[in-house]
């Protein structure tokens, strides 16, 4: 069993170095060093450092890739609070609303280049391998969120059409973070694209999940308002079957009610949340993550790492979707 906590640690502590490092302007460098010290389960850079374990090289290694990927990470998420009016990010004030818009905008992409200047600090060879993966995630996560606003203003929206906007904009960063510890590790190519497969896979598996707490969580836990995606006419997994599986009156008011947005949208979240509750999609949504989890898996137990190493990474699909699991110290609220 790999040191899961030590992972947690040693990254800490390196991202608290570095961002510390960057100090003034004060109006720059507060919003960042505020948001990612907001915590969350750092999941994206835990899967870069494993990644780098479970081919037995040290997984400080790749501690410079794990920081870029989160500190990405949390660029995506100061930009997309801003687009989507969020109030709370990990169960306290977004950025935007804590400071403004413009400097939420302007300290998310100073974020962004920090996360391209960590690449420096590997070789040549790695630092092509490791900046051409991230410019191709970057650009795919952006692509995902533009069709996420898109999908808002339209009716034209399939399941497919919103499982590859989550593959875009959600799975893809789970999949590079993976891959990014795999190619630190030097491992072949077949294995960085197992892992990267199996990152993806559950990437869209954590969104389907996130969708549904968005819905059914606990706002504590969950640390987000409930029911954002109903406010902002998000046409998630569980809308999308609603209208689907819904008898046509039920469709009807589904359609109309993603058609607004009332100034006290509270009758429309319960509204709302009653249909998928009579639809039955809730059960559909959990079966189809546990669907993509075993899609994952089946990638995981192809790589050529030890049983050990594969049993780790079938625990981590456990708990990336909140099943029970073995690996403790890392669960952290938002």
């Amino acid at each position: 069993m790999k040191d899961l906590e030590n992972y947690r640690e040693s990254f800490e502590n390196h991202l608290i170095n570095y961002v510390s490092t960057y100090k003034t302007p004060e109006n720059l460098y507060a919003p960042i060093r505020y948001i990612v010290g907001l915590g969350g389960k750092r999941l994206r850079p835990m899967l870069t450092l494993l990644a780098c374990d479970i081919f037995d090289k040290p997984f400080q290694n790749g501690l410079d890739a794990a920081l870029a990927i989160e500190l990405f990470h949390n660029f995506s998420l100061m930009h997309d609070d801003i687009m989507d009016r969020a109030p709370l990010r990990r169960g306290h004030v977004t950025v935007h609303e804590k400071w403004d818009t413009n400097t939420a905008i302007l300290s998310g992409d100073a974020l962004l280049i920090l996360a391209y200047r960590l690449f420096e600090n590997y070789s040549p060879l790695v630092f092509h391998q490791l900046a051409t993966l991230f410019s191709k995630t970057a650009i795919e996560v952006c692509e995902g969120q533009q069709l996420d606003i898109d999908f808002q203003y339209t009716n034209q929206v399939s399941v497919g059409d919103y499982i590859d906007m989550i593959c875009r904009k959600t799975a893809v960063l789970l999949g590079a973070a993976l891959e990014m510890g795999a190619i630190i590790a030097e491992c072949s190519p077949e294995d960085q694209q197992h892992l990267y497969e199996y990152g993806k896979n559950l990437g869209i598996a954590f969104q389907l999940q996130d969708d549904y707490l968005d819905v059914f969580g606990n706002s504590e836990t969950f640390g987000k308002q409930l029911g954002g995606d109903i406010i902002e006419n998000k046409k998630t997994f569980l809308y999308l079957k609603s209208l689907e599986k819904a008898p046509a009156s039920q469709r009807t008011l589904l359609e109309e009610l993603f058609s607004i947005r009332p100034e006290n949208p509270t009758e429309k979240i319960e509204t709302v949340t009653k249909i998928f509750l009579e639809t039955g999609v809730t059960e559909e949504t959990q079966i189809t993550i546990q669907q993509y989890v075993e899609a994952a898996l089946v990638h995981a137990q192809a790589l050529q790492i030890s049983h050990d190493n594969k049993q780790l990474l079938t625990e981590f699909a456990h708990y990336l979707t909140g099943r029970s699991f073995r690996l403790k110290g890392l669960y952290q609220s938002g």
